[in-house]
C-alpha cells in the first residue's frame, strides 16, 4: 500500500504524450485482478486523448492499427483495455473540471462578505445535487485534516441551510403548481402555468375602507380606461413605480371576491420556486389568514410558527439569518378572525420568543420582527383598513377582466364558435350581466349556464337578470350532483332540500357577520354534520367547497361571495313561503325580516335594511330576494324546493315603494342598487322615461321628479360608452344640474363645466367630490363661471385633501381676486397636491396676488401656469424671474399674455431663460406691450446653450422689421431649440419676411411651425419666403399666413412650394383675397406627387361655385394627399362638398 511503484504518475493537464520513462515502469503484481490492472497500471496507459468530436473512436482505431499483427486474444484484451482507459481519461477530465467549479463555489460561500449563497448549490437535477454534496463532504474532511475547524464549521452550517432551502423550495413548488377552477380539491387539478393569464394590477390609492358593495366597485372599474392606470406585473409587486424612490417593503393588494388575488399569490410563489423571478429572495412564506385563524388559541415563536407550516424548515434557524431577503405573504385579510391589535399587543423583537399569533403578525407588519423582511397582504376592499396606512408602503388593486379579456375567456371556454358568438351577444345585451363578467368567477358561471341552455334547446328563455342566471346555475348543479351522487351511493338527493336549507342558513348567518370562510363550528351551528359537509362538498363542488389550503387546514366556502348572497336570499324566501316549517334550526335569527308577514312587507323590510347598511353588504342579497319573488323564477325552483304558499302575485307595490325611496336623498350607490332591484323585478319604466327626455332634448330641472333625477344618474353611469368625459352643457347649465349629477362627475375623468352659469353654491359639493377616495376626476374646467373668492376657498379645501388626485384645474374668468388666489396657493403648497396645470386667466389678481403664487412654484408640482389678462406688470415679472432663478422648479409652460409687461418687464425674462434652474419650454407673451427693443436679448436667451425653450409666442407686439431681424439672427444660432414661433400682428413687412426667409434656409434650424398672420410680406417678401420653403434644409411643417393681404399672385409661389419636395403639412391662407384663380393655381401644386400637404385653410378667400368645379375636376383625375379643407365663410353651398368627398374623401368645412 505504501510502495512507490503502485503510484500513478502525476496528472498533466496538457495535450502531450507521456514520456518513455513513464511508460517503462514495472507492472503490478500478478495477484492484482486484471480489471484493476487495466485501470491503475501505467503499462496499459495510452497517450492522453484529445477531446474533440469522435475522439474516443479515433483512439480506438489508432490502437487497433498498431497491434494488428499480435495474437487475436491479446489484441482483443488490449483493445478493451485501451478503450476503457480512454473513457476513464475523459471522465477524469470532467470530474476535475466539476471539482474545480464546485471549489470556486465553496470559496464564494466561505467568503466573509458573501450573504447570498443559496443559489450557489441550487440544481434541478437530483443526481447533480448529490454529487455536489459529495464535494462538500470531501472538502469538510480535508479542512478538518488541515485543522481549519472554523472554516469547516462555517461550510457545514451553510450547507445545512442550503439543503433545507432546496427541500423547502421543492415542497412549495409542488403545493403551488396546480389550481382548481371553480371546483374543490377533489376535482381534477390543472397546471397553473397552463391556464394562468397575467392579471391587471394597478396602483390602488390608499388602504382606507371602501363602503361600497363589491359589485358597485366592479361597475366603476369596468368604466375605467386601462390607459389611465399604472400597470404592475405580479412579479414586480415590490418594485417602486416610475418616479418612486422609496423602498417598498409592505404591499397591500385589494380586490373584490373572485377577482384573482389568491391565484396571483400562487403564481408569484410558483415563479420563485421555479427560478423564473425574484431570485434575489432567499425565502418566501405564504401564510393564508384562513389557516392562521385555526392557530389563534396557541402561542408560537415566529420560528416555531414557520416550522408548523413548513416541515422542511425545522433545521433552519431564522435567528441566524435575519439579514437575508425574506417575503411573508398573508393572503385573505378579509378572512382574518384575529383581532390584529396593533396598539394593545406586546412588542416582540425575538423570533424565538413565543407569543400569540396575532402579536406575531402585528409585530411583523410593524417591523419589530425581522424589520428587513418584505410583506405582501391581500384583501377584499372592505377589510383593507385593518392594516394602519402608516405600515403600508404601497397599495395596489387587482382589476378583473377587461372587455377584451371577457371575450377571450368565453371563446376559450366555449369550443363552438357560433355558440360563443350567441353567448357573447346575449351577455352584452344585459348591462348588469356584462358588468358582472368583469369578475372571472362570474364569467365562468355565465359560460356554464348559457352553454348548457343553448346546447339543450333554442326555445328556453335565456337569463336576463342575475337572479335568473344564478337560479339556472343552482338547478344545473343540483341535477349534476344527483347524477354524480348515484355513482357512489344509493342515497337520493333529489328530494333532500333540507341540506340546501342548511347551506342557505349558513350563507345568511355568515353574510350578516361578513364572513366568506367558515370552519367546523360555523357548520355545526347550522345543523350541518361535518362528514355530511365533506360528502356534499365532494359531490356539489361548484356550489360549496371544502378547502384544505396549502397546508391541509380544513375550511369551507361557497364558490363565490355572490353565490353565498344568492343562497342567503333563497333561504329567506323559502322560509317565508313555507312559514319556516322546513327550517329545522329553531335558533335562526333573521335580523328583523318578518316571516309571518306578506311578501310586500318582507320586501320592504329587506330594502330598508339594505339602504341602512353602511357598507352595502346586503345590496346583492336584496336584489336576489326581490328577483325570487318574480313568478318566472319561482317556476324554475318549484321542482326542486317545496313552496307551500300560493305565491304568484303582482310586484307593483314594491316597484312603487322603490320609486318612492329613489325620491329620498340617497347616496348614488344606494340609488343605483335600487335601479338594479327594479331590473330584477323587470320594471324599466323610469329608465325609459329618462331615455325619452334625453332623445328629445327636452331635459329640464323643472320637469324631473327626484326619482327621475336618480334615473338620469343611473343611465349616465351605466351607459355602454361610459363617462370618460362629462360635459354638463349637454344636460343643463345651473348649480342644480351639477349638484344632481355629482355622482357622474365623480366617476368621470374629465369634467367640462365651463360657461354653465355656476356660482359659489356648487363649490362645496365639488370639494366633497374631490375628497372622495373613489373619485376618478383628473381634469376640471370651471372657466367662465362666477365663482368668486368664496368659491375658490371652498374648492381649495378639496384640493388640499390627500385623496384629491386632480391634475388640471381651469378657473379662467371666474371673478377671482386676491383672496381667491391666496386660497389656491395654500392648496398648491400642500404635500398632497397633484395639480400640474392651473389656469387663472382673466381674473383680477394683479401683482399682489400672483407674487405668493410665484414664490410657491419651486415647492409644488405645477408644470403649466396660465395668467393671461391677470393685471401682471413689470414688478410681477421681476418677482417671477427672481423666484425661478433662485430655485429649480417643474414649470414648463407659462402664459403671461395680455399683461402690461412692456419692454422693462420683458427685460427680466432673458436672464430667467438663460438660467440652468429654468425648465420653461413654452412661453406666451402675446399682447404684452413689447417693442423691437426686447427682441435682441430674447433672441440671445432662447438661442443660448442652457435654454430649454421650444415654443415662443410674441404675437400682437409692435416688433416691426428690426425686431424680427434680431429674432431671425437668434434662430440661426446652432444652440437654438425653438420649434414653434408665433409672430402674428407684429407690424413687420417684406424686410422682416426677408430676415425670416434667410433663417429658414439654415441647415441647423429646428423650426416646425411659423405663424406670421396679419403682417405684410408684399410680393418680394413672399417670393423670398417661398424660395426658402423649397430648400431641402427647411424643416417647416406648418405655416399660417392668414390676413396677410395676399392676392392670387402669391399662389404662384405657394404652388411651387407644394410641388417641391417640401415638408409642409399644414397651410393656412384664410382671410386673403385669393379668388377662384388662386385655387386653380394651388391645385397645380396639390396634385404634384411631391406634395405632402394634409390640411389647407381657405376661409373667407372670395371663392365662388366655380372653385367647386375646379376641385372636383382635379381630384377626380388624381387623389391628393390632402385630407382637410376649410372653405368656410365663402358663401358656398353643400352640393359641391358632397361631390368632392365622393371623389377624394377630403373632409370639407363650410360653416
Amino acid at each position: 500500500m505504501k510502495s512507490t511503484w503502485s503510484m500513478d504518475p502525476p496528472l498533466k493537464f496538457a495535450e502531450e504524450a507521456p514520456s518513455s520513462e513513464q511508460r517503462a515502469q514495472p507492472a503490478r503484481a500478478e495477484s492484482i485482478a486484471a480489471s484493476c490492472l487495466s485501470i491503475e497500471s501505467d503499462s496499459s496507459m495510452e497517450p492522453p486523448i484529445t477531446f474533440k468530436e469522435n475522439n474516443v473512436s479515433t483512439a480506438k482505431r489508432d490502437h487497433q492499427s498498431k497491434t494488428n499483427s499480435k495474437n487475436p486474444n491479446d489484441l482483443l484484451s488490449q483493445n478493451q483495455q485501451s478503450y476503457l482507459s480512454a473513457i476513464l481519461r475523459i471522465a477524469e477530465e470532467r470530474a476535475i473540471a466539476f471539482m474545480k467549479k464546485e471549489m470556486r463555489q465553496i470559496h464564494r460561500v466561505l467568503n466573509p462578505d458573501c450573504q447570498e449563497f443559496f443559489e450557489f448549490f441550487e440544481s434541478d437535477e437530483e443526481d447533480e445535487g448529490k454529487a455536489r454534496e459529495g464535494v462538500v463532504n470531501i472538502t469538510l474532511r480535508i479542512l478538518r485534516g488541515m485543522q481549519q475547524h472554523d472554516l469547516a464549521d462555517k461550510l457545514e452550517t451553510r450547507e445545512q441551510v442550503i439543503a433545507c432551502h432546496r427541500k423547502f423550495k421543492s415542497g412549495l413548488r409542488s403545493k403551488c403548481q396546480c389550481v382548481f377552477e371553480g371546483i374543490a380539491k377533489q376535482g381534477n387539478p390543472t397546471l397553473l402555468n397552463k391556464i394562468y393569464t397575467e392579471l391587471y394590477i394597478t396602483e390602488g390609492g390608499s388602504g382606507e375602507v371602501n363602503n361600497e358593495h363589491e359589485v358597485r366597485q366592479i361597475e366603476k372599474v369596468s368604466r375605467m380606461p386601462v390607459s389611465t392606470e399604472t400597470p404592475i406585473r405580479c412579479n414586480d409587486i415590490f418594485k417602486p413605480l416610475p418616479g418612486q424612490e422609496k423602498v417598498i417593503r409592505t404591499v397591500l393588494t385589494k380586490g373584490v371576491a373572485g377577482i384573482g388575488k389568491t391565484v396571483s399569490v400562487q403564481k408569484f410563489v410558483l415563479d420563485w420556486t421555479e427560478g423564473i423571478a425574484n431570485q434575489n429572495i432567499q425565502f418566501m412564506f405564504p401564510l393564508p389568514f384562513r389557516e392562521l385563524n385555526l392557530m389563534a388559541d396557541n402561542k408560537y415563536s415566529l420560528e416555531g410558527l414557520l416550522h408548523m407550516f413548513f416541515k422542511e424548515m425545522k433545521e433552519f434557524k431564522l435567528s441566524h439569518y435575519d439579514d437575508h431577503k425574506i417575503v411573508f405573504i398573508f393572503d385573505g385579510l378579509d378572512e382574518c378572525r384575529l383581532p390584529l391589535d396593533f396598539h394593545g399587543n406586546e412588542i416582540c423583537t425575538d423570533v424565538t420568543k413565543p407569543t400569540s399569533v396575532d402579536a406575531l403578525l402585528t409585530n411583523l407588519i410593524k417591523r419589530n420582527l425581522l424589520p428587513s423582511a418584505h410583506i405582501w397582504i391581500t384583501s377584499r376592499p372592505a377589510a383593507a383598513n385593518q392594516i394602519p396606512a402608516k405600515f403600508v408602503d404601497q397599495v395596489t388593486e387587482v382589476r378583473g377582466f377587461s372587455d377584451l379579456q371577457k371575450e377571450e375567456y368565453l371563446r376559450r371556454r366555449i369550443s363552438d364558435p357560433k355558440r360563443a358568438d350567441k353567448i357573447l351577444s346575449h351577455i352584452k345585451s344585459s348591462r348588469s350581466l356584462y358588468i358582472m363578467c368583469h369578475i372571472p368567477v362570474f364569467c365562468w358561471i355565465s359560460a356554464t349556464v348559457l352553454e348548457r341552455m343553448l346546447g339543450e334547446t333554442e326555445n328556453r328563455q335565456i337569463p336576463q337578470t342575475l337572479t335568473q342566471m344564478y337560479t339556472h346555475f343552482l338547478i344545473f348543479q343540483i341535477m349534476q350532483m344527483n347524477d354524480k351522487y348515484h355513482e357512489t351511493t344509493n342515497m337520493n338527493l333529489l328530494g333532500n332540500e333540507d341540506y340546501f336549507l342548511k347551506l342557505g342558513e349558513l350563507a345568511f348567518q355568515q353574510l350578516q357577520k361578513g364572513n366568506v370562510i367558515f370552519y367546523e363550528e360555523d357548520l355545526r351551528q347550522c345543523g350541518i354534520d361535518i362528514k355530511e359537509a365533506s360528502v356534499y362538498s365532494g359531490v356539489c363542488t361548484q356550489i360549496f367547497r371544502e378547502d384544505f389550503g396549502l397546508y391541509q387546514a380544513k375550511a369551507y366556502c361557497f364558490v363565490h361571495l355572490s353565490f353565498q348572497e344568492y343562497l342567503a336570499a333563497l333561504f329567506v324566501y323559502l322560509c317565508w313561503v313555507n312559514s319556516r316549517e322546513n327550517c329545522k334550526s329553531q335558533n335562526v335569527e333573521l335580523q328583523g325580516l318578518r316571516l309571518d308577514s306578506t311578501m310586500f312587507t318582507l320586501q320592504v323590510t329587506a330594502v330598508d335594511k339594505a339602504l341602512k347598511s353602511k357598507n352595502g353588504h346586503l345590496d346583492l342579497f336584496v336584489r336576489f330576494l326581490l328577483g325570487l319573488s318574480v313568478e318566472s323564477n319561482q317556476t324554475l325552483i318549484q321542482d326542486h324546493f317545496t313552496q307551500r304558499k300560493n305565491t304568484p302575485q303582482s310586484n307593483a307595490e314594491i316597484v312603487e315603494y322603490i320609486k318612492q325611496r329613489l325620491g329620498d336623498n340617497l347616496s348614488a350607490e344606494r340609488s343605483i342598487n335600487l335601479f338594479h332591484c327594479l331590473n330584477e323585478l323587470n320594471d324599466h319604466s323610469l329608465v325609459e322615461e329618462i331615455q325619452s327626455y334625453l332623445n328629445s332634448g327636452s331635459l329640464s330641472p323643472d320637469i324631473l321628479s327626484p326619482a327621475q333625477w336618480s334615473a338620469l344618474v343611473y343611465v349616465l353611469l351605466t351607459s355602454e360608452d361610459g363617462v370618460e368625459v362629462f360635459d354638463l352643457r349637454k344636460y343643463g347649465k345651473s348649480d342644480e344640474f351639477l349638484l344632481r349629477l355629482q355622482p357622474v362627475v365623480k366617476t368621470s375623468r374629465t369634467a367640462i363645466l365651463s360657461t354653465c352659469n355656476l356660482t359659489k353654491n356648487c363649490c362645496s359639493g365639488l370639494a366633497s367630490t374631490l375628497r372622495s377616495e373613489s373619485c376618478n376626476l383628473r381634469e376640471l374646467d370651471l372657466s367662465f363661471n362666477n365663482l368668486q373668492d368664496t368659491g375658490a376657498k371652498l374648492l381649495s379645501a378639496g384640493l388640499k385633501n390627500p385623496q384629491c388626485k386632480l391634475e388640471i384645474l381651469r378657473l379662467a374668468f371666474c371673478g377671482l381676486r386676491r383672496d381667491g388666489c391666496s386660497f389656491l396657493v395654500l392648496a398648491l403648497e400642500s404635500n398632497s397636491s397633484h395639480l400640474k396645470e392651473l389656469d387663472l386667466s382673466g381674473n383680477s389678481t394683479g401683482n399682489q396676488s400672483v407674487t405668493p403664487l410665484f414664490t410657491m412654484l419651486p415647492r409644488c408640482q405645477l408644470e403649466t401656469l396660465r395668467l393671461s389678462h391677470c393685471g401682471v406688470t413689470r414688478n410681477g415679472c421681476a418677482f417671477l424671474a427672481s423666484a425661478l432663478i433662485s430655485n429649480p422648479c417643474r414649470l414648463k409652460e407659462l402664459d403671461l399674455s395680455h399683461n402690461n409687461l412692456g419692454d422693462s418687464g420683458a427685460g427680466f425674462l432673458p436672464g430667467l431663460l438663460n438660467n440652468t434652474n429654468c425648465k420653461l419650454e413654452n412661453l406666451r407673451l402675446e399682447g404684452c406691450g413689447m417693442t423691437w427693443k426686447s427682441c435682441a436679448e430674447l433672441a440671445n436667451a432662447f438661442s443660448s446653450l442652457h435654454s430649454s425653450l421650444r415654443a415662443l409666442d410674441l404675437s400682437e407686439n409692435d416688433l416691426q422689421d428690426s425686431g424680427v431681424k434680431a429674432l431671425a439672427a437668434g434662430l440661426r444660432n446652432p444652440d437654438c431649440k425653438l420649434e414653434k414661433l408665433r409672430l402674428s400682428a407684429c407690424g413687420f413687412t417684406e424686410r422682416g419676411f426677408s430676415s425670416l426667409a434667410s433663417s429658414l434656409r439654415s441647415n441647423l434650424l429646428l423650426l416646425k411651425e411659423l405663424n406670421v398672420s396679419k403682417n405684410f410680406p408684399g410680393d418680394k417678401g413672399m417670393g423670398q419666403l417661398c424660395a426658402s420653403l423649397k430648400q431641402p434644409s427647411c424643416s417647416l411643417e406648418k405655416l399660417c399666413m392668414d390676413r396677410c393681404d395676399l392676392s392670387w399672385n402669391a399662389c404662384v409661389s405657394l404652388a411651387s412650394v407644394l410641388g417641391a419636395n417640401s415638408k409642409l403639412r399644414d397651410l393656412s391662407l384664410s382671410d386673403n383675397d385669393l379668388k377662384d384663380t388662386g385655387v386653380e393655381l394651388l391645385l397645380t401644386g396639390l396634385l404634384n406627387p411631391a406634395c405632402k400637404l394634409e390640411t389647407l385653410r381657405l376661409a373667407n378667400c372670395s371663392l365662388t361655385e366655380s372653385s367647386w368645379d375646379s376641385l372636383v375636376s382635379a381630384f377626380s383625375s388624381k387623389s391628393p394627399v390632402l385630407r382637410n379643407l376649410d372653405l368656410s365663410r365663402n358663401g358656398l353651398d353643400e352640393t359641391g362638398m358632397s361631390l368632392l368627398f365622393s371623389v377624394s374623401k377630403v373632409d370639407v368645412i363650410l360653416q
